[in-house]
C-alpha cells in the first residue's frame, strides 16, 4: 500500500508549479512572446523568458523546438527578489491576493511591441530591452510594485508609497502624477474585494498614446480595521488589515485621468443606476454603483463597468478623457445575480463591442458585433482581440475547455442582422485549454490528462514548443470520470492502483471544493488529482465531485446555491457519493471521510456536523464557520445582505450545529490568513468546546491562505492522513 514520497515531491515543487511556463505576453505584431518559469521543477526563482520561434533546430531549453532566450535572471542581478530582501508591503498583499509563491521575477509587464519589459525585485524596478543588452536598474525615491511600460515603452508607471509615478525607460523625468492624500488613500493599487472576489487585480491603464492614465483611487477610510498577529512572533506587532465584512462598508473607489504633464481630471460616473435598468425583486435592492468591475482604456478612450452593491446590475460607460464625463453604452441585469464573460466588455478594431449575453436560459455566449456564438456552447473567458476577431475559451461539456475564436464579419465583410456564427475551435482533445494571442500568434496552454504542454502556432500552424521543466508526479493519477445522480454531478474517481475489484471493501474519502469559481473535475492532470491518487495508494477510494453551484454548467446551476450555500451543495456530495456506490460496489459507506480547504473545508466541516449519518471524519482547513465574517462581494453575491437577509446566514452557519458535532473533526488554519481569517477556526473551536464536542485543532504559525512553506505542506498531507486512517480504522 506504501508508495513514494508524494507529500515532499507536492511541497518541493509547490504542488508541480515550479518550472511551468506562465504569464504569456504576446506583442501586438505576433513577433514576441514573452513568459516566466523557473529553471527546474523544483527551483522557485522564476525567470524571464524571450520565445523567439523556431529556427528550424532544437535549441530551445529541454528540447523544446522553439528558441528561448533569458531575458532577466535574479540570481544575477544582486540576489534581489531571490528570498534573501524583504519585500514591501504592497507586493506581499498583491502576491497573497494572486497566490502567488515563487521568488524572483514573479510579474511583468511590456509595452505594446514587448520591446520594453519593466518588472520589479523587491521593491527595485529593473527594464530589459528585449532587442539586446542587459537588465537596467532604474532608481526611485521608495519601493516600486506593479510597474507598467507606456504602449510606445518610453515610459514606466508604477506605484509607491500609496502615490502613482512615471520615470522614463531611460531612468530619467522621475515624478509623482498622484500622491496619497492620508494614509487611507491610495492611487494604482486595487483593493482587497477587487482582487480577492472580483478578479480584477489591475488599477492603472495606459492610454493608447501613452500621454494619461485612467487610475483607480482607493480611500479605505471608513472600512472595519481587523488586527492580524502572529502569536508565534510575539516582538512583531499586530498588521492592520482594512477588511470590509458582509454588510460592512466598503472602500471607496473613484477613476481619476491623470497625464503625464502632471493635470488630472476626475471621471464623473452615476452614484446609482437607474431603476429601469434594475431588478426590483428581492428583499435586498441596493442601486449603488459601488463597485468598479472592469476597466480598459482602447483606441476609443476609457470604458468602465460599475457594479451595484446588490450585484445584480452593472452599467457600462464610455469615459471622455478631455472633461471626464461619462456616458452609458450599455447595461446588464439579472436576478439572483448578474455574472459578465471575464474579459468583456471589449472592443473590436473597428469598435465594434464584445459583450456578454445569454445563448439560452442557462449558458453564457457572446454577442461579436452582431454576430453570436451558438446555444450550448458555454463561454468562460475572453482572451483577446486581433482586428474584428475575438478569441475566447468555452465549453460543450463541462469537464472541458477549450479555445475558440469568431468573427464579427459576414462573409462579405460588412456587418448584418444578428445571427448565430460558427466558431472556430483552435484546441484539440480533452482538457483544459487557454491562449494568449497578438497579431497571427497564438500560445496554446494546455492541461491534459498526459500532463501539460505549451505550443506556439504562427497563422495556424505549429512554430514550436515552449518547455514545460515541471516534475512528474512520482504518483500518476488514474481518474475514472464518471457522471452521477439524477443531477448527473460529473465525478472522478481514484481507486488503488493495487486493489482487485471484488477483493474488499475499500473506505472513501471525499476531497471536494466544490465552491464557486472553481472546477476539480476536468479532464486534466493537476495537482489535486496526484493528492487524490496518493490517498488511493494509501487504501482508499477517493471522490472528487462537482455539484451545485460550480462553474461551467450554466447560469441555473450556479444560482441554485442563493441564499443556501451548503444544504444543496452538501446533498449532491451525498448523491454522488451513492451513485458511485452503486457503481462501485467496494466502496465501503460505512468508512466516509471528507477533507478540503477553504470552501472544501466549510464544506468538510458542514459535512460531519449536518450529515454524520454518511460522513464519519473530516479534516477541514481554512474553513469559515461564520460566512458574515467574509468579504462583502464574495458572500452577499450569494447570500445577500446580512442586515435585510440574517436567515441566509443563519442558514449556512456551522457555528449553530457546533452542538450536534459527533465524528472525528481536524481543524487546520494558517494564522496569517487574512482572506478567511483565523477568526473563523477560532470561534468554532470554542463554539464545538462551549459544547463539549472532542475535536482537533492545527494552527499554522505564519501560514497564509496558501501554505507554502515546505516543511509544512509536507507533514500537513501526512498528519491528514493519520488522523483520516486512524478515525476510519483504514
Amino acid at each position: 500500500m506504501n508508495s513514494p514520497d508524494l507529500p515532499a515531491q507536492f511541497a518541493r515543487t509547490h504542488r508541480f508549479a515550479f518550472g511551468v511556463p506562465r504569464g504569456f505576453t504576446v506583442s501586438r505584431d505576433g513577433a514576441r512572446v514573452l513568459f516566466l518559469r523557473s529553471a527546474a521543477g523544483d527551483d522557485p526563482v522564476s525567470r524571464l523568458w524571450l520565445y523567439e520561434g523556431n529556427t528550424g533546430n532544437s535549441n530551445g531549453a529541454d528540447g523544446a523546438d522553439g528558441t528561448e532566450r533569458m531575458l532577466a535572471d535574479p540570481l544575477t542581478l544582486g540576489g534581489t527578489g531571490t528570498g534573501t530582501s524583504p519585500l514591501p508591503e504592497a507586493e506581499l498583499v498583491r502576491r497573497e491576493r494572486a497566490r502567488e509563491a515563487s521568488q524572483g521575477v514573479v510579474a511583468f509587464a511590456a509595452d505594446d511591441h514587448a520591446r520594453v519589459v519593466a518588472f520589479a525585485l523587491s521593491g527595485t524596478l529593473w527594464t530589459v530591452r528585449t532587442d539586446g543588452g542587459a537588465p537596467r536598474r532604474i532608481d526611485t525615491p521608495g519601493p516600486v510594485v506593479d510597474p507598467r511600460p507606456s504602449p510606445d515603452g518610453s515610459l514606466v508607471a508604477y506605484v509607491t508609497g500609496g502615490a502613482l509615478r512615471v520615470v522614463g525607460a531611460d531612468g530619467t523625468g522621475d515624478r509623482a502624477l498622484a500622491e496619497p492624500e492620508g494614509d487611507d488613500v491610495t492611487y494604482g493599487l486595487a483593493d482587497h474585494v477587487a482582487a480577492e472576489s472580483m478578479g480584477r487585480h489591475r488599477a492603472f491603464w495606459w492610454s493608447p498614446d501613452g500621454d494619461a492614465l485612467l487610475v483607480a483611487r482607493v480611500n479605505t477610510a471608513r472600512v472595519r480595521r481587523w488586527w492580524l498577529s502572529d502569536p508565534s512572533r510575539p516582538d512583531r506587532p499586530p498588521r492592520s488589515v482594512p477588511y470590509p465584512a458582509a454588510g460592512t462598508a466598503n472602500a471607496e473607489t473613484t477613476l481619476h485621468i491623470l497625464r503625464t504633464d502632471g493635470s488630472r481630471v476626475a471621471v464623473r460616473t452615476p452614484e446609482k443606476v437607474p431603476e429601469e435598468y434594475h431588478p426590483t425583486d428581492g428583499a435586498w435592492t441596493d442601486t449603488t454603483l459601488e463597485y468598479v468591475l472592469r476597466a480598459r482604456w482602447d483606441a476609443y478612450g476609457p470604458l468602465v463597468t460599475l457594479q451595484t452593491r446588490d450585484q445584480r446590475a452593472a452599467y457600462i460607460l464610455e469615459v471622455d478623457p478631455e472633461s471626464g464625463e461619462s456616458r452609458m453604452v450599455g447595461h446588464k441585469r439579472e436576478s439572483p445575480w448578474l455574472d459578465l464573460v471575464p474579459g468583456t466588455p471589449v472592443r473590436l478594431a473597428g469598435g465594434k463591442p464584445v459583450q456578454h449575453w445569454h445563448a439560452d436560459r442557462d449558458t453564457a455566449g457572446l454577442r461579436v458585433g452582431n454576430v453570436l456564438t451558438p446555444p450550448g456552447l458555454h463561454v468562460r473567458e475572453v482572451l483577446a482581440t486581433v482586428g474584428e476577431r475575438v478569441w475566447f475559451t468555452a465549453s460543450d461539456e463541462p469537464t472541458d475547455v477549450h479555445v475558440w475564436s469568431l468573427s464579427a464579419l459576414d462573409e462579405d465583410g460588412e456587418p448584418g442582422s444578428p445571427r448565430t456564427g460558427e466558431p472556430e475551435r483552435i484546441s484539440e482533445g480533452p482538457g483544459v485549454h487557454t491562449a494568449a494571442v497578438g497579431g497571427d500568434t497564438v500560445v496554446l496552454d494546455s492541461r491534459t490528462p498526459d500532463g501539460h504542454t505549451v505550443t506556439v502556432l504562427r497563422a495556424g500552424k505549429p512554430d514550436g514548443h515552449i518547455a514545460v521543466l515541471s516534475e512528474e508526479p512520482v504518483v500518476k493519477p488514474a481518474p475514472r470520470h464518471l457522471t452521477l445522480g439524477e443531477r448527473a454531478v460529473r465525478g472522478a474517481l481514484f481507486l488503488p492502483s493495487w486493489h482487485t475489484p471484488g477483493t474488499g471493501k475499500l473506505p472513501v474519502l471525499l476531497c471536494p471544493y466544490s465552491g464557486p469559481g472553481i472546477q476539480l473535475v476536468v479532464h486534466a492532470r493537476a495537482w489535486w488529482t496526484v493528492v487524490a491518487q496518493w490517498f488511493a495508494e494509501q487504501g482508499f477510494a477517493v471522490l472528487i465531485a462537482d455539484g451545485r453551484g460550480t462553474p461551467g454548467r450554466g447560469r441555473g446551476w450556479e444560482h441554485a446555491v442563493y441564499g443556501d450555500q451548503l444544504t444543496p451543495v452538501l446533498d449532491d456530495q451525498v448523491n454522488a457519493l451513492r451513485a458511485a456506490a452503486a457503481l462501485h460496489p467496494d466502496l465501503d459507506l460505512g468508512r466516509v471521510g471528507i477533507r478540503g480547504w477553504s470552501f472544501g473545508g466549510y464544506l468538510a466541516a458542514g459535512a460531519v456536523l449536518r450529515r454524520p449519518d454518511v460522513f464519519h471524519a473530516a479534516v477541514a482547513g481554512a474553513a469559515p464557520s461564520d460566512l458574515r465574517l467574509y468579504d462583502t462581494h464574495w458572500k452577499e453575491r450569494f447570500l445577500g445582505h446580512p442586515g435585510f437577509q440574517p436567515e441566509h446566514y443563519d442558514r449556512c452557519s456551522l457555528l449553530a450545529d457546533a452542538h450536534r458535532l459527533a465524528r472525528p473533526l481536524m481543524l487546520v488554519h494558517g494564522l496569517a490568513d487574512d482572506n478567511v481569517l483565523p477568526v473563523h477556526t477560532l470561534r468554532l473551536s470554542a463554539a464545538l468546546l462551549a459544547a463539549g464536542r472532542p475535536h482537533t485543532v492545527l494552527p499554522l504559525p505564519g501560514a497564509s491562505h496558501l501554505v507554502d512553506r515546505e516543511d509544512v505542506a509536507a507533514n500537513l498531507l501526512n498528519l491528514e492522513l493519520d488522523f483520516l486512517q486512524k478515525s476510519l480504522n483504514a
